[in-house]
């Protein structure tokens, strides 16, 4: 195999344009040659504290250049790099940190506190906590238990450093854990080669260009923010807009502020940008493609961004195989519903229980292959074999193709429950509650039913001073679709159960129901 890795990209733009902002962080700039050097320190300060190809490293951190730093030395000396959420419990860090068994944790200070439970507890080595300081004013400073990570990579050398074994293109680069929607999180393996080919999926995508202006506030401990947003736009030599954290109003003010030509948003983070009444302020003439998805995507939503003159592309994936769809913006309005076309590096298609390929408007499940896809679950090969079968990702989506090969997600399989010997997809029907006046957001789960067997159960949670009743809901779907998909049992709710990418966790919804029934 070829020996190169990611972090060989930041290098040769900090060669080619050294001055040129890789970033711009918190309104500071962060030129190609500082993030290499600063990238450079690090995978010395790794190497002083014995860190060799293969081990693990994980981050605790809110977005912030050090994050990418730790991120781009890793990938130079061979390490596998292991990003957490920082929303995650102390016992949640823990399973993640003993089932990767990471050697080293590098952590921000205001997350100290769910840390310090764990130093006990979890296979990170005792000197190798690392605590990078926020600078924010109520952080608690630098913990005595770990050590300042700008106090170690100040003085090192920022040239290349020089891994103790070649670094190769199929070696593995990440373990990016799945939201635990259920069960125990998985971690799926991505590699310097896949990333490579999702760089280049991305930048097909957007058309990006050097001369490009990404603005995205995703968590870059997600893989929308890492390997969607960053890791493509300083692959492609472009500039990154960053903030420590997703704040609705600045979001908006950034487009005009920075002339961002890329935005790219999950449709809950769009939803709240909206909400402020922001963008009918600003120019948003710089943008020359908009990206939304993540989740369903409400029409109403789309129209609305539409209307504001913006080109809006939908993006399908997930953490095996993100980015693996896009709806090109030409056809934004004319298929309307759909998740797009597969990618440039992406073979997909829907296939029954049988595997058998099926001709378009039949549901089945969504499988893809390709270099996109992941190489498996870490320390799981048993659900790496259930998913991944010849080659051929399983994702779990169950959706169908138009005559024109443009693909539709129609609901997860796990999903999806049985009314009278019916299949209900629940999607369809939160799609059509999403473009309902009074409504915010909305869940479907099956629900037991002694007529039926199983019934859908609605959790709304209404707009801002509005109510709503079982009867409007009711009218609301007469007519668009059958009367058995109508959810009998309606619970209103301020907010619904979250991951931090913010996909609705309708684990906790069934999990909470089922304690009720008993």
């Amino acid at each position: 195999m070829v020996e190169f890795n990611i972090g060989i990209t930041l290098r040769k733009w900090s060669e080619r344009f050294p001055d040129k902002p890789a970033l711009v962080y918190e309104d500071i700039p962060v030129t190609y040659r500082e993030l290499n050097e600063g990238a450079n320190r690090a995978a010395c300060f790794l190497q002083s504290r014995g860190m060799q190809k293969g081990d693990r490293i994980a981050v605790l951190l809110n977005n912030s250049p050090e994050f990418l730093e730790v991120y781009f030395a890793a990938a130079k000396l061979g390490l596998i790099f292991v990003p957490l959420n920082t929303r995650l419990t102390p016992p949640e860090i823990e399973y993640q940190l003993n089932d990767s068994g990471s050697r080293l944790l590098v952590f921000e200070d205001t997350l100290a506190g769910s840390v310090e439970p764990l130093v006990s507890l979890a296979k990170v080595e005792k000197d190798k906590y690392v605590c990078v300081k926020s600078g924010i004013p109520e952080s608690p400073g630098l913990p005595g238990w770990a050590a300042d990570y700008h106090g170690c990579v100040r003085d090192l050398p920022a040239e290349e450093p020089l891994p103790g074994q070649p670094v190769m293109i199929d070696d593995d680069l990440c373990i990016m854990y799945t939201s635990g929607v259920t069960g125990f999180p998985k971690g799926a393996v991505l590699t310097h080669q896949q990333s490579f080919y999702k760089n280049f999926q991305n930048i097909l995508y957007s058309d990006m260009r050097c001369d490009d202006v990404q603005l995205a506030q995703l968590p870059l401990f997600h893989s929308g923010g890492l390997f969607i947003a960053a890791t493509p736009t300083i692959s492609r030599g472009a500039t990154l807009i960053l903030r420590r954290r997703f704040v609705p109003a600045q979001f908006a003010l950034d487009i005009e502020k920075y002339r961002a030509t890329i935005v790219f948003a999950l449709t809950t983070m769009w939803k709240f940008v909206m909400e402020t009444g922001k963008l009918d302020e600003v120019d948003l003439s710089s943008v020359r493609v908009a990206i939304i998805g993540g989740e369903r995507t409400p029409e109403s939503l789309i129209n609305q961004l539409l209307d504001k003159g913006l080109r809006l592309m939908v993006g399908f994936g997930q953490t095996e195989n993100s980015a693996m769809m896009m709806l090109p913006e030409k056809d934004t309005r004319k298929k309307m519903g759909s998740v797009g076309i597969p990618g440039f590096f992406s073979e997909i298609w829907i296939e029954d229980d049988n595997g058998r390929k099926l001709p378009p408007y039949e549901i089945g499940e969504i499988v893809a292959r390709g270099p996109v896809v992941m190489k498996g679950y870490w320390n799981m090969p048993e659900k790496t074999a259930e998913t991944i079968v010849n080659g051929v990702l399983h994702t779990g989506d169950l959706g169908y193709t138009d005559e024109e090969g443009y693909f539709y997600i129609v609901d997860r399989a796990k999903d999806m429950y049985r009314s009278g010997g019916e299949n209900v997809y629940p999607a369809e029907v939160e799609k059509i509650l999403a473009g309902h006046p009074k409504i915010s957001d909305v869940a479907i789960i099956g629900v037991p039913d002694e007529k039926w067997g199983e019934t859908g159960k609605a959790f709304i949670v209404p707009v801002k001073g509005a109510s709503i009743t079982k009867e409007e809901v009711d009218e609301y779907l007469q007519g668009k679709v059958a009367r058995f998909k109508f959810p009998t049992h309606i619970e209103i709710m301020e907010s619904l159960p979250m991951t931090s990418s913010g996909k609705i966790r309708k684990m906790v919804l069934k999990e909470e129901e089922a304690r009720k029934i008993g």
